[in-house]
């Protein structure tokens, strides 16, 4: 049996390496991903070419899971995107909401902030470095 966690996690892989139809095989139809930084995203197929052209801009983006915890058809996660930019290589961290259907992704609320004068983004003075030193690479 697939976790919500072992979802999320493959789906991740697939936005750091994957095709846009790989990225794709992991939402329903009509899902939406829902942004504090962008209008939403919506359908499978519009998803997939999304982040396939997040992680070209950002010099191969790479997404971690760093926690997820989930009940029933829902889940959420804080992660950690990595990529080169302008100024060098970065961290952006976040917060996302799931749901699910019939065992693939259905809906993300994605919480997280971008700045393009700072890219590095995250919680105010967290100790990162020590707490997720142990979390696996896709």
């Amino acid at each position: 049996m697939t976790t919500h966690r072992n979802r999320i996690e493959a789906y991740f892989r697939a936005c750091s390496e994957g095709s846009p139809d790989d990225i794709a095989s992991h939402f329903t139809d009509d899902a939406v991903v829902f942004d504090t930084n962008h209008p939403p995203v919506r359908g499978a197929a519009a998803i997939g070419a999304f982040w396939a052209k997040v992680r070209e801009r950002w010099d191969g983006a790479v997404w971690l899971v760093d926690t997820c915890v989930s009940d029933g058809d829902t889940a959420a996660i804080e992660w950690t995107m990595t990529g080169r930019g302008p100024r060098g290589e970065f961290a952006v961290r976040g917060s996302e909401h799931y749901r699910f259907a019939d065992g693939r992704i259905d809906e993300i609320r994605q919480y997280w902030t971008f700045d393009r004068e700072t890219l590095d983004t995250g919680l105010v003075d967290f100790p990162y470095a020590s707490r997720l030193e142990t979390r696996r690479a896709p």
